[in-house]
């Protein structure tokens, strides 16, 4: 089964990647993010991530990271 990751706007390398990697990709925006496991975002998150979200799940800052990076990360976190 694959992993649904939300990935901010703006990260189509990352987007790319991911893909390439075997996850799938979403939006951060709409209701898909009720099934999604992690989220990338381009800088720390606070200005598109709710505090009233209800789940907790891995939100992984992009900035200063390769594509590459952020797999490797992602991966590291939902292992």
């Amino acid at each position: 089964m694959y992993k649904l990751v939300a990935v901010e706007d703006g990260l189509t390398n990352v987007t790319q990647a991911l893909n390439a990697a075997g996850f799938k990709t979403t939006p951060l925006e709409g209701e898909a993010l009720y099934n999604i496991q992690a989220v990338i975002v381009k800088g720390n998150g606070t200005d598109c991530l709710s505090p009233e979200w209800p789940i907790k799940l891995p939100v992984i800052n992009a900035a200063g990271r390769s594509a590459e990076e952020v797999v490797e990360v992602l991966r590291d976190r939902l292992s």
